[in-house]
């Protein structure tokens, strides 16, 4: 059942009050990260202290789906969204022991009409295995939230009408059935947004959709995140913590 990312009141209607948005934090692959030209690797050590470093500040992690739901019930102040972009192969090896050890959960954005590929999308490599269909179905098993990437990673904002459909609907339809369960969640490859994608994903279905800084768009299909990498040690993650809550402004609807 898809959690709806507004939140409804009891009784008589009650118009929603906006609140600060959610820090979502976004991860790509988790691995050796000495050839990273796009800097979308940490290695499992730093992945373990940005964790650690969560629970220390009395933060936990959570998929996007449980991030959300608490929120609708008025919860939620110490959650944070943890979202893993692409699908990386890397993600059972070693996000998944670490997100078990410190009890945390995620969303993971995989691309269906890859699976079992490569990243051919960065042309500057380094080439990173992609989940399989097992793959996902094991991440999923284990409680994974799984999201949308679109079907191949292109730019949905340089892509026709009939393109984007596909990647939005299509790739919906194609990972629902492959983990015989809804998909509530899409991620727009390179974080690219504009108000044709985002209503492309809300006719498909999707209850919410991320960018990274989508601007004026910010909104339950288009939310902001907020890029972790190997560089960000335990300062640097206070310190954006606490810029995010300064610089969001608050959003109806999340």
């Amino acid at each position: 059942m898809a959690v709806p990312v507004e939140s409804v009141g009891t009784g008589r209607r009650r118009a929603a009050r906006p609140r600060p948005l959610p820090w979502v934090a976004m991860y790509h692959s988790v691995g050796d990260c000495s050839d990273d030209p796009y800097r979308i690797t940490v290695t499992p050590e730093r992945l373990e202290r940005q964790l650690a470093w969560l629970r220390r500040h009395r933060l936990r992690g959570v998929s996007l789906r449980e991030l959300f739901a608490a929120r609708a019930r008025g919860e939620g102040r110490r959650l944070v969204g943890l979202t893993f972009d692409d699908g990386y192969a890397d993600f059972l090896a070693h996000a998944l022991p670490a997100l078990r050890h410190w009890n945390c959960g995620a969303t993971l954005f995989v691309l269906p009409a890859r699976l079992g590929s490569v990243n051919t999308w960065d042309p500057l490599g380094p080439r990173k295995p992609l989940l399989s269909a097992d793959g996902v179905r094991r991440a999923a098993a284990a409680g994974v939230e799984i999201g949308s990437h679109g079907l191949t990673h292109i730019d949905l904002t340089r892509a026709d009408d009939a393109m984007v459909r596909a990647e939005v609907t299509d790739s919906r339809v194609l990972l629902s059935e492959l983990i015989e369960a809804p998909v509530d969640g899409f991620c727009y490859p390179y974080g690219s947004v504009d108000r044709r994608a985002a209503a492309a994903v809300r006719e498909a279905g999707y209850t919410y959709a991320c960018a990274i800084d989508p601007g004026p768009l910010t909104g339950p299909y288009a939310l902001p995140r907020l890029h972790v990498g190997q560089n960000d040690t335990a300062w640097r993650l206070h310190l954006k913590h606490k810029l995010h809550r300064l610089r969001r402004r608050p959003v109806e609807g999340v």
